[in-house]
């Protein structure tokens, strides 16, 4: 799988595409069984479909280990350690931001009322590379906790801005979530995000999260590639 943003930049990761990807190449009978793996930029991903009547319902990724080192996201400053609920000077504000990447990185903050989350504001200052801290840019996701299990989540994405919902974002959120105490570790996590809600669990023993989630059919068509690509 290859996934570009809507700015033409080639993205590592992209728990949504992954997603449509793995129920296209099953109900298309590219791959027969239900579990197989998907080449990344950021490496293989395991995948698994779940189908009813031979269409795909929901697919399970397997996202693998969050990587929470500054130097993985990649983050600037002193230090190699976790990023978590750290100060962060965003404008002419100070925000606590903590960091995970899932392959891509995220800059994710906690918000009382995701209504009145500043993301048209501080995404644009984080997410394209040129906040001194994120000298790769970040996807910036916004968590407003409801309980140990659920959590509305909101991101500006790198490349892209808005968007109804980010994969690796929920995903993040999640761990997020759970380093600064606001959700359970080893549960499924309900996340919802302006297109629909994700399920997501960070496993304890394995150290991987999965996320699992719908898939539809939008459109059909035929795309002719050009000689040279």
């Amino acid at each position: 799988m290859r996934i570009f943003n809507k700015d033409g930049s080639e993205g590592k990761n992209c728990g949504n595409g992954l997603r449509c990807v793995a129920k296209y190449a099953y109900e298309t009978g590219i791959v027969k069984t239900e579990r197989f793996t998907i080449e990344t930029l950021g490496g293989p991903v395991a995948a698994e479909v779940h189908p009813s009547g031979g269409a795909v319902e929901t697919v399970t990724i397997d996202m693998g280990a969050p990587a929470l080192s500054r130097r993985a996201i990649p983050m600037a400053g002193e230090g190699e350690g976790r990023v978590i609920d750290e100060a962060i000077e965003a404008g002419d504000a100070i925000y606590r931001v903590t960091a995970v990447s899932m392959g891509n990185p995220h800059a994710l903050f906690f918000v009382e009322d995701i209504d009145e989350a500043p993301i048209e504001t501080v995404g644009p200052l984080l997410a394209d590379g040129g906040h001194p801290l994120f000298p790769e840019g970040a996807n910036v996701g916004f968590i407003e906790p409801v309980g140990p299990r659920e959590l509305i989540y909101r991101v500006w994405e790198r490349g892209s801005g808005i968007t109804q919902a980010c994969g690796t974002g929920a995903c993040a959120a999640v761990v997020a979530a759970v380093l600064n105490n606001q959700a359970e570790r080893g549960s499924r996590v309900t996340v919802h995000l302006a297109g629909g809600d994700l399920y997501i669990m960070w496993d304890a023993a394995s150290d991987h999260v999965f996320m699992t989630g719908p898939a539809e059919f939008v459109c059909r068509g035929m795309y002719f590639a050009p000689a040279d690509l």
